[in-house]
């Protein structure tokens, strides 16, 4: 057996699956997204996710990837329902009911109380004439050609399709209700996230004796020792207003150290990049993340509005924040 032949058969078997939901997506997402708005925007409602078997999984997921990016969301379980975890549902919800068959006995069984409530019903299914689909006051149709397994009966494609269903309505729907990095940041308050999207580059930056500065046309012998104090892999070139007037790293020292004979006492204007790329202390540590990748560089200067040097900040430092 092939199983490197056998695993890209089942990927492009599942590709097929996601490409077929996408083509076949129509008005019912629409309402689905209508509806789930209308439901959250009155600040009392939220969207409950249910289904059974491999299908309370990938509802686990949908309901973290919704809640994580705005839309109040909870998963419960068909049986546990039946048996007290009902209550979970109030009369303002919506439920989003996922089986492909549309006919789990768990399932449907748990859908008639909540008619009863009054609650809305949208249903994840590739079977539009369903028990699901009949229970349903939306319906979306997740149907795929084949399932990947060889005997087309381990749900593998349509989950798969469900899940990324369930991506597609999370991302249009923190995009309908205008949803920011910064609402992002507020529900991820711990861990690397958090702290990428909660810290601001004046939360980062070195200061003060950590900050290594040299008035423009001093020595480079000068600049050394000031990065040297400051344990710094760079310093910053001030006029004598304090703005900056350029950047010398310790890469720039390597490139001129042999080409110029007594490099240290030459005037640290002839070793130091001009204009640099620069922070503003408002700036979020994220985009600092991005500048560091994008323009290969190892330390930034910060500067306020009048382009007055008020720190530094070196990408060592980002790993000690846990923001790397």
């Amino acid at each position: 057996m092939d199983y490197l032949k056998r695993a890209r058969a089942v990927l492009d078997i599942e590709l097929a699956g996601i490409e077929k939901v996408k083509n076949e997506l129509g008005e019912g997402f629409v309402q689905a997204v209508d509806a789930i708005l209308e439901t959250i925007d009155n600040g009392r409602g939220k969207v409950v996710v249910t289904g059974v078997g491999k299908n309370w999984h990938i509802g686990k997921k949908i309901a973290a990837t919704l809640t994580s990016t705005g839309t109040p969301t909870v998963a419960m379980h068909p049986i546990e329902a039946m048996h007290g975890d009902f209550g979970i549902v109030s009369d303002h919800d919506i439920v989003l009911a996922m089986s492909y068959s549309g006919a789990s006995d768990e399932l449907i069984t748990v859908l008639q109380p909540i008619k009863r409530k009054g609650v809305k019903i949208i249903a994840l299914t590739g079977v539009m004439d369903s028990p699901l689909a009949e229970h349903a006051d939306i319906i979306v149709s997740v149907k795929v050609e084949k399932e990947a397994c060889p005997f087309n009966m381990a749900p593998t494609t349509s989950t798969t399709a469900t899940l990324a269903l369930g991506d597609a309505l999370a991302m249009v729907l923190l995009e309908a209700r205008g949803f920011k990095i910064e609402d992002y940041a507020k529900l991820h308050p711990g861990g690397a996230i958090g702290r990428t999207l909660l810290l601001h580059v004046s939360d980062v930056m070195r200061t003060g004796n950590r900050c290594a500065t040299v008035p423009s046309g001093h020595l480079v012998r000068e600049a050394l020792l000031a990065m040297t104090g400051a344990k710094a892999g760079c310093v910053a070139v001030v006029n004598e207003d304090q703005t900056l007037a350029g950047i010398m790293t310790d890469g720039d020292l390597r490139r001129h150290l042999i080409e110029t004979p007594n490099l240290t006492e030459h005037s640290v204007d002839e070793v130091m990049t001009r204009n640099p790329k620069t922070l503003k202390p408002d700036m979020l540590a994220l985009e600092v993340l991005n500048i560091y990748e994008q323009c290969n560089i190892d330390d930034l200067i910060v500067v306020d509005d009048q382009n007055r040097v008020v720190g530094a900040v070196d990408i060592q430092d980002m790993p000690k924040l846990k923001i790397l």
